[in-house]
């Protein structure tokens, strides 16, 4: 099993940012979970706020909060329990496995497995519970992706930690959703959550659909999240595996916006490494934007 690599750098501390320092934080602050990754895709930690330049709408942003520590997340499994995952469930419970092996001991999870609908299968607890769980269920019927999705999203909101994500694990287009993928997709934007997805295909599969992978890859790209799509048991293994170091290795950046007129506008954010850092090129992913909600 081939585990991604994890480059530190050499770092300095920061007096009033790190090591515990008190941060005044308001209402009106924007957190982003920032992910940096090298030219092999090796996550990337050890770096300090100066490294990072943050833009909203093209306007650069004063850094106000700095973290990176390896803090716990609450997290929504969203599983595909649909017919045509009957041949794939072993694989996709192994995967799942090695995801909660691999994340923080004090994560918590809950647990939706979805076929024409989403049903609840496990209340926030252990990693350890959901596998349990999902072993006394088997795929069956039609495929509801964008009704499973939006339960988990608004479900994630309820988990006792400050970080949010989404794993969302399916093999198709969605076939029996009550929502329009408009609708999730403005769900999506207004939350802070970061959604990761593995669309699983079998060995030799050509594997989803364009427009099946087209909306994984958007709902992820979104929230700065990460579509996966393996061609083995090797690499769906090593993709739950990535997700979950990801989520313990990410920068926690806040800053208070500039533009203090709040009328529901979307607003894109940008982020990027700047000259201080000397190393080789690195790629930073967060969330794509937000609604600038009124007061």
């Amino acid at each position: 099993m081939r585990l991604p690599w994890v480059i530190t750098p050499s770092r300095k501390s920061e007096d009033g940012i790190r090591d515990g320092a008190a941060i005044k934080v308001t209402t009106d602050v924007v957190t982003l979970a920032v992910t940096v990754t090298d030219s092999n895709d090796s996550l990337v930690t050890g770096l300090d706020s100066h490294h990072f330049e943050v833009f909203e709408d093209k306007v650069k942003q004063k850094i106000e909060y700095f973290n990176d520590e390896d803090a716990p997340i609450s997290a929504g499994i969203i599983f595909d329990l649909s017919g045509s995952m009957w041949t794939k469930i072993d694989q996709a419970r192994e995967a799942l496995k090695a995801l909660v092996e691999t994340s923080h001991d004090d994560d918590d999870f809950f647990l939706i497995g979805f076929n024409h609908r989403p049903e609840l299968l496990a209340e926030f607890s252990r990693g350890e519970d959901l596998l349990s769980e999902l072993n006394l269920v088997y795929p069956s019927g039609r495929t509801a992706v964008y009704d499973a999705a939006y339960l988990g999203i608004e479900k994630v909101k309820q988990g006792r930690h400050r970080r949010k994500a989404i794993i969302l694990i399916s093999d198709g287009q969605d076939n029996s959703s009550r929502y329009k993928y408009r609708e999730l997709q403005k769900l999506v934007k207004e939350a802070n959550v970061q959604i990761y997805c593995i669309g699983i295909v079998e060995v030799r599969e050509e594997g989803l659909e364009l427009h099946g992978r087209t909306i994984l890859a958007d709902l992820s790209s979104l929230t700065g999240g990460k579509a996966f799509f393996p061609n083995s048991d090797a690499e769906l293994e090593d993709a739950a595996i990535q997700i979950a170091l990801e989520l313990r290795h990410q920068y926690s950046i806040g800053y208070i916006p500039n533009n203090d007129q709040r009328k529901g506008e979307w607003r894109k954010i940008a982020i990027r490494i700047n000259s201080t850092h000397k190393r080789t090129k690195l790629y930073v992913r967060t969330k794509e934007g937000y609604y600038a909600s009124p007061r």
